[in-house]
């Protein structure tokens, strides 16, 4: 059962040259697109560019869909799902890729903004599962938009662009930390004082009026964002703004063998799920690609994997390519065979303990299947059929694909869990794969170059000849 490393694979030249390359596409999207907005944007405008169709053009015009079509749909500027249409009926079923494109991080309140001993603070509500202490004297990025009353949209991206400043969130001098460090790690930070810091220069002491102005710092950053952005501090009521970590994505270890970035949980899914619907044309079985929104707060909302939207876009799609009914639709989803591509835990050295070797995703070993995730008796799971396990088992071993097979970490030691699940409520047969992940939901995680390329070969296969 030993694996071998697929870096044996990949010997210097060509070959590991395209590793490298991959990796390299790779790095530069997760360093662009930190938000599941700017996410599905990239994916959205690439895929047109690819010669995809927008469903809702084709639905407008009535548009005929047939074998070899592409199709893109996007829900909400927050998930994405594509289809390349395959020459079987789509009621004979899908080949589905589907991962998402949130990642945890701090969100900023509706009404973030106050001022404290004349400094400008921005109050935020984390979001997914995070180690508070992980986030304070990191500097930070802001990223999202603001919708404001006139319908207009501002995209808001600073501490990434060349020569932004960045904020933070500060933390207690290690000589009057006495009383903290003595807390549960959990403890540490408390999630009501992540509050990021953002100026401290007052403003002018009197407004137009000749009235005193009370909190002239606060003041000061609304006229600069007044001036920027042209919103005032009402409009925060409208608006999606994410903190993230700030900085590249950057290659890892003295080799350059590895990844460090944010959100590769679940992007480094997301990435090569995409690219591989590009790789395949004339699919026997229409092709999928779904990427979707709020996985870290349990696939919830319009935008959540728990939303109608992808069951909508194949029974519009379906209806195009003249086939619905509501029983065909039904059919079609049944009939689909899924990789719920989400991250597994890499083994590391430093915390054995956690986990069971035997039965642990390592560095180097490719592409990882988890046959079920859960807590406690896999509550939560969605535990693979062994029909298809064996199936995916000869899909990758005849397409050389370095595949390895993982739990998420000892029993009882803790647990997680996918959109595998909601799939699975269709009937189809839903499988996690995915790739193995160091410092899972830190700000900085890390993952191994040629896992990624495995997952993307691996991911080429199934939609191939699943």
């Amino acid at each position: 059962m030993e694996k071998k490393n697929a870096w044996e694979k990949y010997p210097e030249g060509k070959k590991r040259d395209e590793v490298f390359s991959f990796a390299e596409d790779y790095r530069k999207f997760i360093s662009d697109c930190k938000t599941e907005r700017e996410c599905t944007s990239a994916v959205y405008k690439d895929a047109v560019a690819h010669g995809y169709k927008d469903l809702d053009e084709l639905i407008k015009n009535k548009t005929a869909v047939k074998a070899g079509d592409r199709i893109v749909a996007d829900n909400m500027g927050k998930g994405v799902a594509l289809f390349n249409i395959g020459k079987k009926s789509i009621e004979d079923g899908m080949n589905i890729l589907g991962a998402h494109i949130d990642s945890p991080r701090m969100d900023l309140k509706q009404v973030p903004l106050y001022e404290d001993t004349e400094m400008a603070l921005l109050d935020t509500h984390y979001y997914g599962g995070i180690k508070k202490y992980q986030w304070v004297t990191l500097p930070l990025a802001l990223h999202g938009v603001i919708c404001k009353k006139d319908g207009t949209t501002v995209k808001v991206n600073i501490g990434d662009k060349p020569g932004d400043p960045v904020v933070g969130v500060s933390d207690l001098l290690i000589h009057l930390s006495g009383d903290q460090m003595s807390k549960k790690a959990s403890e540490v930070i408390e999630g009501e004082n992540l509050d990021v810091l953002i100026g401290s220069i007052p403003g002018p002491e009197k407004d137009e009026n000749d009235k005193d102005i009370k909190d002239r710092v606060k003041t000061n950053i609304l006229n600069i964002l007044s001036k920027e952005y042209k919103v005032d501090e009402d409009d925060f009521l409208s608006a999606e703004i994410e903190v993230v970590p700030a900085g590249e994505a950057r290659d890892y270890g003295l080799d350059r063998s590895m990844i460090m970035g944010y959100g590769h949980d679940d992007r480094v899914c997301a990435y090569p799920s995409y690219r591989a619907m590009l790789e395949v044309t004339d699919p026997e079985y229409t092709s999928v690609c779904l990427l979707v929104d709020k996985e870290e707060i349990g696939s919830v909302g319009a935008s959540g994997m728990q939303s109608r939207f992808f069951e909508n876009c194949v029974a519009e799609v379906m209806n195009l390519a003249g086939e619905y009914t509501e029983l065909a639709v039904r059919r079609a989803m049944k009939n689909s065979k899924v990789l719920s591509s989400d991250v597994s835990a890499a083994f590391d050295p430093n915390y054995p303990s956690v986990m069971e070797k035997k039965n642990s995703a390592y560095f180097g070993k490719g592409l990882v299947f988890n046959k079920y995730t859960g807590a406690r008796g896999k509550s939560g799971s969605n535990d693979a059929n062994a029909e298809y396990v064996a199936k995916l088992r000869k899909i990758m071993d005849d397409n050389e694909v370095s595949f390895q097979t993982s739990e998420l970490g000892r029993v009882d030691v803790g647990g997680g869990g996918t959109i595998a699940y909601i799939l699975a409520n269709y009937d189809m047969n839903v499988i996690d794969s995915g790739v193995p992940v160091l410092n899972m939901h830190a700000p900085w995680e890390i993952i191994s170059k040629v896992d990624l390329y495995e997952a993307l070969k691996g991911y080429i296969a199934f939609l191939k000849e699943a």
